[in-house]
């Protein structure tokens, strides 16, 4: 009877857990359902699938690599070979670039590059009329450079030149020799670069043109204590911005005395124009000097072409390219060999010829009239011992060769001014020391 009761009972519960079971299932799928709906909107398998779109491990090809069609693995082949092919072309134009690149470095092809720049082409005239071009075109001015300098010089200068020195301190009383025989003169267009603020208030207070750089501590520590030489390395990097503002630079030192206005005597058909360390024709000039080496018999003279060189202390320069890069070339030479010497470096940077590891300078030079742009040692050692040449007024005297420089500037002074004639005749040929 018990059992007949229990078996009902145990049938009923049986079903009530299988209704629980399928109602779990339920919710469950219909849980899932939601969150696969809200991962992938666009399907689990489509292409925009996050699944589709991850990289690939090796595994994941494997399985998937089962999946994929035969003609979508022909189609990736067929990318990858197209992809080969253009990779290999890009290479191609690479290698052929770098190497025009490399042909451009070696500076090939640069005289035709500067022909096309400067105008049209020519055909060679009848023998004896050709004639090729003096200098570079000037550059177009750029006031952007230093706005102050171009509003100083705009008020000073002539026809875009200008007289430039650099002082400091230690050649004040040169400097007052200086600019006190420029007055004498008449010349207008002349500029002080004052290194330091003793020598900007002293041509402030006696009416000269000057101008104080805004502070560089790479050159201020040169510029206020430097000696002659040190200050004289700095001006081609001073110069610099002047020829970016496109004028022409008489550039002077200020152991000179003026006589004449200088720019009545320029040619101004170069990039420089400079005077000579020479002290005749033959020194100043150039000429040809025979070497003797006995030892090789037939052969022994060897011809060579020498020429003293430019003093760069004074020289006139336009503003050009390749007067520019004369300058960046000197000054970066002089950062990197401290122990050179300005004119050394200026001379090798205009002289030297273009060979292999070097390229030269393409710039037109011109040397100054000795006897009219005369250094120290021209006049003290031939002029003032000759009657006729001692009647000659040259346009500047540079006291380059002798370390009594005021002294001597002051003696020009009373001979060439004053005209006091025994004035030269206390000074040595050369120096005592």
């Amino acid at each position: 009877m018990a059992g007949r009761r229990d078996g009902p009972l145990m049938k009923d519960k049986d079903k009530d857990k299988v209704r629980s079971r399928i109602v779990f299932a339920i919710v469950v799928g219909v849980t899932l359902g939601c969150v696969f709906a809200f991962l992938y909107p666009h399907g689990l398998f489509s292409a925009d699938s996050p699944i589709q779109n991850r990289r690939f491990g090796k595994s994941d090809l494997k399985v998937g690599s089962s999946c994929e069609s035969s003609e979508r693995i022909s189609m990736l082949k067929s990318d990858i070979t197209s992809l080969s092919e253009k990779n290999a072309e890009l290479n191609k134009q690479l290698k052929d670039l770098r190497e025009k690149l490399r042909l451009a470095e070696q500076g090939k092809d640069q005289a035709q590059k500067q022909f096309m720049v400067l105008g049209e082409k020519y055909k060679a005239g009848p023998f004896g009329t050709v004639k090729g071009l003096r200098t570079n075109p000037t550059v177009v001015p750029d006031e952007s450079v230093n706005p102050r300098l171009a509003k100083i010089l705009e008020e000073i200068a002539i026809q875009k030149e200008v007289i430039v020195a650099l002082a400091n301190s230690n050649v004040q009383s040169m400097l007052e020799v200086w600019f006190t025989s420029i007055k004498k003169v008449g010349i207008p267009n002349y500029l002080v670069v004052a290194l330091d603020d003793r020598i900007e208030n002293l041509c402030k207070s006696n009416g000269v043109p000057v101008y104080k750089r805004d502070p560089d501590q790479g050159i201020d520590s040169i510029a206020k204590t430097g000696g002659n030489h040190a200050v004289s390395g700095l001006k081609f990097r001073i110069l610099r911005e002047f020829l970016q503002l496109g004028y022409s630079v008489l550039l002077s030192d200020v152991d000179i005395v003026y006589l004449q206005n200088p720019f009545d005597y320029l040619s101004r058909d170069s990039d420089v124009e400079s005077m000579s360390d020479g002290h005749n024709n033959m020194t100043a000039y150039g000429y040809n000097d025979v070497f003797d080496e006995p030892a090789m018999g037939w052969a022994r003279y060897a011809h060579t072409m020498r020429i003293w060189v430019y003093n760069s202390g004074f020289f006139y320069i336009r503003p050009t390219l390749a007067s520019i890069e004369l300058l960046d070339r000197v000054a970066g030479r002089l950062s990197r060999e401290p122990k050179s010497w300005d004119q050394a470096v200026f001379n090798e940077e205009l002289f030297f010829p273009s060979h292999p590891g070097y390229d030269g300078l393409h710039a037109a030079k011109r040397t100054l009239d000795i006897y009219q742009f005369m250094n120290s040692k021209v006049l003290f050692k031939t002029v003032r011992k000759d009657e006729r040449l001692k009647k000659l007024k040259p346009v500047i005297v540079h006291v380059n060769y002798h370390p009594d420089k005021l002294l001597r500037m002051k003696a020009v002074v009373e001979f060439y001014v004053n005209g006091k004639q025994d004035a030269l005749e206390p000074f040595p040929e050369g120096s005592e020391w």
